[in-house]
Parts: C-alpha cells; structure tokens; sequence
C-alpha cells in the first residue's frame, strides 16, 4: 500500500515500476547497472476519487499522457532504491497538488493615485524624449 495522506492511499498493484538503464554520463556502472526508475500509473483505472481524476486528467503536465497515464521516470540518484523513493515521492506530490483547491482570485481595480501617477510619469517620460529631439529655429 502506497501511502499519499492520512486519508488517501494508493493499492500496490496500480503503480507499474520498471528499473531501466539511466542516461547521461556515469562511466562504465550506466551500461551495467538499471538504477533508473521508470514509474506508470493509469489514473483512469485508479481507485481515487472521481474528482481527483477528473483534476489530474485535465491538468497541463508533461508527465500526464493524453489517454490519462502519468509517466515519471527517476535517474537522479545512483541507486534503484533511492530513484523508487524520488519517483513515488513526484507521484505523491502531484497527486497532492491537485487535491488542493485552489482559491479563486478576486478581481481588483488600481486605485486613483496609482492611476493618476502612472499617467504621470508616462507625461515625464514623453517631455524628456520630446526634448531630445531636433532644435528649431
């Protein structure tokens, strides 16, 4: 069991991880050693809430496929177990970051004075340049 929360959690069986060969330098231990991990989980056949995945499938991630599959793939550090750990703690924290809701901005106006001061100084500005143009005579 894959603990997200106190109150959200993640069954074994729906989190695919695949230990790959890691890219990028490293000697000799990259083309022996699969350290990389590559994690896939189907939101759709997930056990979240339906809401949750409704969020997670409309979010603008690279990570998120179009048939609705997060791919994650962890080659940071040198061991297998130190990349599942990152790769399930970036799951967790996405997860998480579309479970909270997001506070709706209220519109506001510029008051009077910054109003009136930017029209000034957009007055200051266009004299200075006014000035530096050909003297006539």
């Amino acid at each position: 069991m894959f603990i997200i929360s106190k109150n959200l959690s993640l069954p074994d069986n729906e989190l695919e991880l695949n230990a790959i060969r890691a890219q990028g330098a490293g000697g000799q231990n990259v083309n022996k050693v699969s350290s990389a991990i590559h994690l896939r989980f189907d939101i759709h056949k997930s056990s979240l809430p339906s809401e949750l995945k409704d969020i997670l499938c409309h979010k603008r991630d690279h990570r998120i496929t179009t048939s609705g599959v997060i791919i994650i793939k962890a080659q940071r550090f040198r061991t297998q177990e130190r990349n599942r750990d990152d790769a399930l703690a970036r799951l967790a924290k996405l997860i998480l970051d579309a479970s909270k809701i997001q506070k709706a901005r209220r519109k506001t106006k510029p008051t009077k004075a910054s109003q009136r001061k930017r029209l000034d100084g957009k007055t200051r500005r266009g004299s200075l340049k006014l000035s530096r143009g050909k003297i006539m005579e």
